[in-house]
């Protein structure tokens, strides 16, 4: 298990790795009290655990035995750490052609730290950030 305790302008973050054969467990929690970033840490480390467990109970009902779901060599074809990516929302709208200085107003109106836009300089799809920094970042295609 590998665990990072770091302080960046009042926030406390709190990363915890713990690599397990044929998948990894991964968490990080951002909170101005320490404390309560180990919680949250921990929440999310117990949430994957389960579901974890249930897929491994799930994949020994159907193969009929415990000694098919250990096995010495690990599986490459299939990725578990795919499992714990839920899509649960997709979203579609109209990209408005924007310079970037609009894309990181939009973006800060909306109160998110991401925005999606068409560029007007270039005709791409670009996407503005906000940095840990508390400076933006642009992210263009490379074609």
């Amino acid at each position: 298990m590998n665990v990072t305790l770091s302080v960046l302008k009042g926030m406390q973050t709190v990363e915890v790795t713990i690599p397990l054969p044929g998948f990894m467990l991964r968490a990080e929690e951002k909170h101005t009290d320490m404390y309560a970033s180990v919680d949250l840490v921990v929440d999310k480390l117990e949430r994957q655990i389960r579901k974890a467990k249930t897929k491994a109970n799930r994949k020994i009902r159907q193969e009929g035995g415990i000694k098919d779901f250990f096995r010495i060599e690990p599986d490459t074809s299939y990725s578990h750490e795919d499992d714990y990516f839920e899509l649960v929302r997709t979203k579609r709208f109209t990209l408005k052609p924007m310079d970037v200085e609009e894309a990181i107003l939009q973006m800060n109106m909306v109160g998110h730290n991401f925005f999606v836009f068409a560029n007007m300089d270039t005709s791409q799809v670009n996407v503005v950030y906000k940095r840990n920094d508390g400076k933006y970042g642009l992210i263009e295609p490379a074609l």
